[in-house]
């Protein structure tokens, strides 16, 4: 599975556009690019999140065995906009400060009912958001903005920057769950395990036999 196939696949599982595809499909240089977004404890935390939405199963491995804190420093740092990336880490902060004001404790000490529990109020949070008038009327101002500067770059012949436009970041947690599955998917974990694998694939066969709870094929 190449990249292009990768991501295709996740977004069919998210129904959606993935926050930072754009520029890590067109290999551009991102000029906002930031390395070492997040510390030592940020990662073991994200490991953690990541883990909580993808877990381990008897015969595979989940999200901390994809590194899935690693590479959401990857892509946050090197494929997302500032915007984008200032919403992510505001918003891990906030998850923090949510998570020891509810359980007075952080997530990492939660037991895994409370966990998924925690990131369920999140998950109805960040489909809630969407809908408000406060995200509906700022998302139309920053389009707006986009749009006078993809102007002022087709004056100056830079039409990269036109192509590139930024879209208004999601909510924080919409970013943390389709990198979990963008990553996981991806991963050698996820389509060696979690997805049924051939290394050296035969002919297509359009009609071959399925039964209910088989794994899906990874591309």
């Amino acid at each position: 599975m190449n990249r292009r196939e990768a991501l295709s696949y996740v977004s069919v599982l998210l129904g959606g556009t993935l926050v930072g595809a754009e520029v890590f499909l067109s290999g551009c240089k991102n000029p906002a690019a930031k390395h070492d977004v997040f510390t030592t404890a940020d990662l073991a935390l994200l490991n953690e999140i990541g883990e909580t939405i993808i877990p381990a199963t008897p015969d595979s491995g989940g999200a901390k065995a994809a590194g899935i804190g690693a590479f959401m420093q990857a892509i946050v740092g090197d494929c997302y906009t500032e915007a984008e990336r200032q919403t992510f880490t505001d918003g891990l902060a906030r998850l923090k400060e949510a998570c020891d004001r509810q359980f007075k404790r952080p997530f990492e000490q939660l037991s895994p009912a409370d966990r998924t529990a925690f990131l369920t109020g999140l998950y109805k949070e960040a489909n809630d958001y969407v809908t408000t008038d406060t995200y509906k009327k700022a998302r139309e101002q920053f389009d707006r903005q986009q749009d006078e500067k993809a102007k002022t770059a087709a004056v100056k012949n830079d039409f990269g920057a036109a192509y590139l436009k930024a879209q208004y970041p999601p909510h924080y947690f919409t970013m943390m769950r389709q990198l979990t599955l963008w990553g996981y998917f991806s991963s050698e974990t996820g389509m060696t395990k979690a997805l049924r694998y051939v290394e050296t694939p035969g002919r297509y066969d359009g009609a071959y036999p399925y039964k209910k709870g088989d794994k899906a094929w990874a591309m």
